[in-house]
């Protein structure tokens, strides 16, 4: 399995971001306070009678200190949201999402702690995304799997191989209420997405159950929906597939019993609401892919163009053909 520690290394872009206000002198210089009155310097030397400044050359000083101010990067004024990060930031620092260690700058991983994670990229199966350890070449390769059947979404894309250094952080995630982590996995998720995001028409989240819902109090797929849309600008859309029936985890289930689990669990909205619409589809975690392969088949029988799916992370491990 290979990683791409480009992915990793580019992840600190920050979260706040803001424009710096200008304004426009009429009147009187902003950068030192002078306006068109005369000014009186009363400053004597050698018994001289005060030197008086004129209308024009007090207005001339004013507007070169102004210039010199915006230009001269020492003079830079912050912007309010940047004042407004930097106090966030000494309050609460940002720190690495593994170890916890406060790091200089908004980051995911500190450098001690990103090493441990695999980040998926290419070469990997031109469907589901399975890594390849060697690049088959230019051609798109499928997996065994989806050699012998080919899954009902058209591609499926993951950030991160779910093993033991991203398990706590997915679980700590899904059932440990830490949702503040949200934001760093919805920009993982638009880069390992861009290429679906581009032809997508909305992200849809995989819904849960509302007696499973009000046991969590969030749905995980939800926010990482719209963690994704802020950092990529993709319309979330709730309304266009929900969960009619509660289905048991499907941990310890086989990949024939998570099918038939959660076969026919899933409805959409009329077929007029989603006909022609290209989705993609946002989950946690991809395993035997058994759930998005049920959600992807009742949107596709509703209409939908095509369905990509993008999750966190993925199980990687030799596999079957037979599936």
């Amino acid at each position: 399995i290979r990683g791409s520690k480009t992915f990793a290394e580019t992840e600190s872009c920050g979260i706040v971001a803001g424009n710096m206000a200008s304004g426009r002198t009429e009147g009187k210089s902003q950068g030192n306070g002078c306006n068109r009155r005369t000014l009186a310097i009363l400053c004597r030397k050698d018994g001289r009678e005060p030197h008086r400044m004129t209308d024009e050359s007090a207005e001339q000083g004013g507007r070169a200190w102004s210039h010199s101010a915006s230009t001269s990067p020492g003079l830079r004024i912050p912007s309010p949201s940047a004042l407004l990060r930097h106090a966030i930031d000494t309050v609460l620092p940002p720190r690495c999402l593994d170890c916890g260690v406060v790091l200089d700058r908004e980051a995911a991983l500190c450098p001690s702690c990103w090493p441990r994670y695999t980040f998926l990229s290419a070469p990997c199966c031109a469907c589901c995304g399975f890594p390849f350890e060697f690049d088959p070449g230019p051609s798109e390769p499928l997996c065994g799997a989806c050699s012998a059947r080919l899954p009902a979404y058209r591609r499926a894309r993951s950030v991160l191989a779910y093993d033991e250094a991203a398990r706590p952080l997915i679980l700590d995630f899904k059932h440990g209420d830490r949702t503040g982590v949200a934001p760093v996995l919805g920009r993982w998720l638009a880069r390992a997405a861009s290429e679906m995001i581009v032809e997508a028409d909305c992200a849809v989240p995989v819904p849960l159950h509302r007696s499973r819902l009000f046991e969590r109090r969030y749905n995980q797929s939800a926010l990482l929906a719209d963690a994704l849309s802020r950092a990529s600008g993709v319309r979330v859309r709730l309304d266009l597939l929900r969960r009619r029936r509660d289905t048991p985890s499907q941990g310890r289930f086989s990949r024939s019993a998570r099918r038939r689990n959660v076969k026919g669990a899933f409805a959409s909205a009329p077929k007029e609401t989603i006909a022609g619409l290209r989705i993609l589809l946002v989950d946690d975690v991809l395993t035997t892919g058994a759930t998005v392969e049920e959600c992807a088949r009742v949107l596709l029988r509703a209409g939908a163009d095509h369905v990509d799916v993008v999750t966190i992370a993925r199980v990687v491990r030799p596999r079957s053909s037979v599936p």
